[in-house]
């Protein structure tokens, strides 16, 4: 069969989509690179908004439209909490996402002449105890950074966050299994592995474990020879305990960019959130992380025009954004999610939450420039993903260890993509893009 992909969502999806293309391809079946040359189209679904949940819909009906012949396969979030027809003809969640080929090759073997498009789907109960869905070592595409899902679910129950009720209670992937995976991916050229997951901070929390056990993890797969860069995924700001923090100072190759969920500037909202910490608490982890990463970049989510929030709120998350000097701000406007406590409280007009976003995401783009400024005169490397040439001029292009885009002169045919390149930053330009020699 021709198997052609569609992700959206999150880092979680994307490498749960490399998995599942693996699987297929290590069945003898061929992925394409367009819907209307496949026998098979597969949209990996996200549901972490309301907007990502109509435009997996709508990506499912697109791709029937283009090509009616094919078989039309919806499989994560989405799906898992879809109630009623969905517009495809298999329905898989989240669960389940490794049984795809089987049950592709089921129902070809089983089908009619005539495709529907529509299959009816009930969504399931959450899981109050689940194991953990190992889809073995999966390769990615990139070719020179490779994620790595050590765990699944998450038991914080956000008032606003539908993902619990999509993923599960936390599930942790076995050591063994993450580390023949990391090894493996080394083994294969990657020189930078990202370690993600739903909640990863929960990791080992489903076997009595605490935070610690995630940093005995990360140790083991900073110790693979060959590795350059180890990175982390999303935070949890309770979780970054001092034992915590200096076990991550002792990492050789762990790149100096945290990524801390905040979602609210304002005490008041975050305890209407059921986040579980508050802005002091939160800034003394980012003053901790500071102090043992002094050239870190910090990055976070937030949400604007959650229910309730007042003008006097959102002030407050604009002037603590700016205290903290984040590099980057995922900038979200509220969206109602069904079945969380947040969508039964008064909801403000969706206008008013598009215009408080706008707002942050200016402010996110200050200090995005603000962070590139410090940077110059600093020596810093890139991990070069693609070279070109421009006018007579040999450019390789890349993240920094602080995940910033960055460009630098290379001389022409001494490195290739994959290659890392030191420097010292000599310009810093708009949109977080620095240009550096190497």
């Amino acid at each position: 069969m021709k198997v052609y992909f569609l992700t959206l969502g999150c880092r979680v999806n994307q490498y749960e989509t490399d998995a599942a293309r693996r699987l297929f391809l290590d069945n003898g079946h061929e992925n394409v690179d367009s819907p209307e040359e496949a026998d098979v189209c597969i949209v990996n679904t996200c549901s972490v908004t309301g907007e990502a949940d109509r435009k997996s819909s709508q990506m499912l009906r697109r791709m029937a439209k283009n090509n009616p012949d094919a078989v039309i396969v919806a499989m994560g979030c989405a799906s898992e909490l879809k109630n009623g027809e969905v517009p495809a003809d298999i329905v898989i969640g989240t669960r389940d996402k490794n049984t795809v080929v089987t049950r592709v090759e089921e129902f070809f073997a089983h089908r009619g002449k005539e495709l529907t498009h529509s299959a009816s789907h009930v969504r399931p109960e959450v899981s109050k105890k689940d194991e953990y869905h190992d889809f073995g070592t999966v390769l990615s595409p990139e070719g020179t950074r490779a994620f790595i899902k050590v765990e699944d679910g998450c038991n914080n129950f956000c008032t606003y966050c539908v993902i619990p009720y999509a993923r599960g209670r936390v599930v942790s992937r076995s050591e063994e299994s993450c580390l023949k995976e990391a090894e493996f991916l080394v083994s294969s050229g990657f020189k930078e592995i990202i370690v993600s997951g739903i909640h990863l901070c929960s990791y080992g929390k489903d076997q009595g474990k605490d935070i610690l056990s995630l940093l005995e993890l990360l140790k083991k797969i900073d110790s693979i020879e060959g590795l350059e860069r180890l990175r982390l995924g999303s935070l949890e700001p309770k979780s970054m305990t001092p034992e915590f923090i200096s076990g991550l100072k002792e990492l050789k190759h762990l790149c100096p960019h945290f990524h801390l969920s905040l979602q609210s500037g304002s005490d008041t909202v975050l305890k209407r959130m059921n986040r579980k910490y508050t802005t002091a608490e939160y800034e003394d982890r980012v003053k901790a992380l500071r102090a043992e990463f002094p050239d870190m970049s910090l990055t976070t989510d937030i949400i604007t025009g959650f229910p309730e929030e007042t003008e006097e709120e959102f002030a407050e998350t604009i002037e603590y954004a700016k205290k903290l000097g984040f590099a980057k701000i995922h900038v979200f406007p509220y969206s109602e999610r069904e079945g969380t406590k947040a969508a039964d409280m008064p909801q403000m007009d969706m206008s008013i939450r598009k215009a408080r976003a706008k707002r942050l995401i200016e402010v996110s783009d200050e200090l995005a420039s603000e962070f590139a400024s410090s940077m110059t005169g600093k020596e810093t490397e890139i991990l070069i993903e693609k070279i070109e040439e421009k006018d007579g001029r040999t450019i390789a292009e890349g993240y920094t260890g602080n995940y910033v885009r960055a460009f630098a002169e290379v001389e022409k045919d001494k490195f290739s993509r994959g290659d890392i390149v030191k420097g010292t930053v000599v310009r810093a330009e708009k949109e977080n893009i620095f240009v550096i020699f190497g």
